[in-house]
């Protein structure tokens, strides 16, 4: 049993679970979903590669959360100009096009997470591990211009999961904060038996025509602000083959 590391940290992040048309959401830490689309675009992966996310939604999730995020919304107009000369906006459900589109996009300010995916398969955690340190599209935390202050591989350690992330040392300089547990940071784990708050967020298929998502569960722990310290074991990149071409990550 090992668990593959990754740090999110960056100015913006945005990590949508109910997002409808002009209102795009967050959660409070990040999504399955936007965990594994970050994956596939490490690794190149396509968006019909429905086996590949099928292998990385198995793996059970956990977040540790470093330091809680701002929320925030941007407000931000879409479509009403023009591109090649010709009018560009959004089809209006009313008939026409060319239309402008009013969003409220809502993204966390100055988060810092810890995020943790638990698997056997050692080889293929580090093959995961060598993607994030060599991708091979641009990373991004939730959207494409929220983008990494920090590189997201933070290494493979033995152990379970609930155990490695208690026991991951800091990284950097800054404290733990502006957790609403004075002392404590929140760690959210999946719960397999069902119980706990659902998410809606495991992806099935990234593709465009059949994209679609199933349910989890989550719990709600908290771990010390001082933590005793056991460092995450860096690996180099397995011996699995490479996925093929193609860009698939969130949105």
């Amino acid at each position: 049993m090992a668990v593959l590391l990754i740090r999110l940290v960056g100015p913006m992040q945005s990590w949508g679970l109910v997002s409808r048309f002009s209102h795009r959401d967050t959660a409070r830490e990040p999504s399955k979903s936007g965990v594994i689309g970050l994956l596939c675009a490490a690794l190149g992966a396509s968006r019909d590669d429905d086996a590949l996310v099928a292998r990385l939604a198995a793996l059970p999730m956990g977040v540790r959360v470093n330091h809680e995020g701002v929320p925030g919304v941007d407000f931000q107009t879409i479509g009403g100009g023009t591109v090649g000369g010709g009018p560009y906006g959004v089809a209006r459900a009313q008939g026409g096009s060319g239309g402008t589109l009013l969003s409220c996009r809502d993204y966390l300010a100055d988060a810092d997470f810890l995020v943790g995916l638990h698997g056997d398969e050692v080889a293929f955690l580090a093959r995961l591990d060598g993607a994030l340190r060599d991708p091979c599209w641009p990373l991004c935390l939730g959207r494409r211009s929220y983008v990494p202050s920090v590189p997201p591989a933070a290494g493979v350690a033995p152990g379970a999961l609930e155990e490695v992330l208690r026991a991951a040392p800091a990284i950097g300089s800054r404290s733990y904060g502006a957790s609403s547990a004075p002392g404590q940071v929140r760690l959210v784990l999946e719960a397999p038996d069902g119980g706990g708050e659902p998410r809606y967020d495991v992806p099935i298929s990234f593709h465009p025509q059949r994209r679609a998502f199933r349910v989890r569960y989550v719990r709600t722990s908290w771990v010390p602000h001082h933590v005793p310290t056991r460092a995450a074991v860096p690996v180099a990149a397995g011996s699995e083959p490479a996925v093929g071409s193609g860009q698939t990550g969130p949105a």
